[in-house]
């Protein structure tokens, strides 16, 4: 027996030491399939409700939700309609009335996950809207769209584009307390055979000083990466910017620093310089959209992975992992498991790579595969801190205050208080609480010691007949999760 258990300690060690105490551990939520539309106030709220507890329990700690997906809106706003994809019209406001965005805001801050409120900048019609409300911006300013392949896109060659949808970000960045603002991958859109973007007029009379029109359009987009950016940071320094590409940026033939891929290419085809925007600084992650099996002959995910370590490492670089295809396909070294362990000690390889993003959140909550009983059992099994973004912020809060264990009437409550702060950046808004038996070195870059990451100023101690002694250590996190020095306290559970 004691052999075994033993060997359950060695395991635990072996996870431990596997985890990060520092990763970010993301999944999208999204509207644009449809999957809310119509359900109701009361009905989301629950489907909701239960996709964040599930989510929790796999490890998750950022919560990526959409909120405009065709220049609409899953809050409440002033600037554009609420979605057809919330209340199945365009326009019409949720009954009972409800703000998802605010909700949502709320419901993730209560379980120590942050909030990405995830956006689509140009795509002002998807092909299944019919109908698009009076004050929408392509019913205001048809001029400011074009016609493609059965979608409306806000033109990105226009200034006025670049304008409006950085007052819509700045507007939700204002008025909510989100932690991330997120694009995906729709810049110009992806090709569609037999169609033409309808912009060489405007490149004639704008872009003759850019070599090909190609060069142009990449231009137009740089230029409001770089001015979504600082517009964010200058109305909220802490909200971090995300961008999620597709996962090739451009094929070995069309580059010689390409991947040794066979693709569609952000760089050629969507006009999207991701590289140049990471290097300049105008993000503050990327998550590249690695949606292949590894063996994929087109696009192999092993080789992918290494190449964006390699080259998108002057910014935090997570993966987006595509959950039924990971499962659904064999791993080529064990074909009697699939793709998931894989791919997981590949990401610990990398060395730029700081977590993952899960395509997507539902997948998850319904355990294809077995792929969230793998997360909360082995690798997401203790909590984890966001990754370190010192370009932003790297101001250490203080220490909590009154650290003290009281008797309540819902049990024994570890209590404390905030600490004292004159600014946002050591201002503590959730706390690390790790846990240490007597004689155990008191370290909190051990993962396996973290219990929880709150914004509570209490945890409930797990009492059994109070003879066991355990030092019990809070830590203030700030906005960007910068750390406190330790406050600890001892208790006998």
């Amino acid at each position: 027996m004691k052999k075994l258990f033993l060997l359950f300690l060695a395991m635990l060690a072996l996870v431990a030491n596997a985890q990060q105490k520092r990763e970010f551990r993301g999944a999208w939520i999204q509207c644009v399939n449809g999957q809310f539309q119509g359900m109701g106030t009361q009905k989301m709220q629950q489907t909701l409700t239960y996709q964040l507890d599930e989510l929790q329990k796999d490890g998750v700690n950022a919560i990526i939700f959409q909120v405009r997906p065709e220049c609409d809106a899953l809050y409440e706003s002033s600037l554009e309609p609420w979605s057809r994809f919330l209340t199945g019209q365009q326009g019409k406001a949720p009954s009972p009335y409800w703000d998802p965005l605010q909700w949502m805001i709320d419901q993730c801050h209560q379980r120590g996950m942050e909030l990405h409120a995830w956006i689509n900048p140009y795509r002002a019609k998807t092909k299944g809207t019919s109908m698009l409300a009076s004050n929408h911006v392509a019913m205001k300013h048809p001029e400011w769209c074009f016609d493609y392949d059965g979608l409306k896109i806000l033109n990105p060659a226009y200034k006025e584009n670049r304008d409006f949808i950085c007052e819509v970000a700045k507007d939700i960045v204002t008025r909510y307390d989100v932690d991330g603002i997120h694009m995906d991958d729709y810049f110009y859109p992806y090709p569609a055979a037999g169609q033409t973007i309808p912009d060489e007029a405007i490149y004639q009379q704008y872009g003759k000083s850019f070599r090909t029109i190609g060069d142009w359009r990449r231009n137009n987009v740089n230029m409001f990466i770089k001015q979504f950016y600082e517009t964010i940071h200058a109305a909220k320094p802490w909200v971090k910017v995300g961008i999620s590409p597709f996962g090739i940026y451009r094929n070995k033939k069309n580059s010689a620093t390409g991947s040794n891929t066979n693709g569609l290419q952000n760089y050629d085809d969507l006009y999207a310089d991701v590289i140049l925007w990471v290097n300049q600084g105008w993000l503050d992650y990327c998550v590249p959209q690695i949606y292949w099996e590894i063996g994929n002959k087109a696009a192999d995910y092993d080789t992918l992975i290494r190449w964006w370590n390699e080259y998108a490492g002057a910014r935090p670089l997570f993966i987006g992992e595509d959950i039924e295809r990971t499962v659904k396909n064999r791993d080529p070294k064990n074909a009697s498991q699939h793709q998931q362990a894989a791919k997981r000690r590949l990401s610990e390889q990398m060395q730029n790579v700081q977590g993952t993003v899960l395509w997507y959140a539902k997948a998850a909550v319904d355990n294809t595969g077995n792929y969230g009983t793998n997360l909360r059992q082995n690798y997401w099994r203790y909590p984890a801190l966001q990754p370190l973004m010192p370009f932003i912020d790297k101001t250490q809060p203080a220490k909590p205050r009154k650290v003290k264990p009281v008797w309540t009437r819902d049990g024994y409550i570890l209590f404390w208080t905030a600490p004292k702060s004159k600014k946002w950046s050591d201002e503590a808004t959730k706390y690390a609480v790790y846990r240490f038996a007597k004689g155990e070195k008191v370290n909190v870059n051990d993962p396996s010691k973290l219990v929880t990451v709150t914004s509570n100023t209490y945890y409930k101690l797990p009492y059994s007949a109070g003879r066991t002694k355990y030092y019990y250590v809070v830590t203030s996190l700030n906005r960007l999760q910068n750390e406190s020095k330790p406050a600890k306290k001892a208790v006998k559970l």
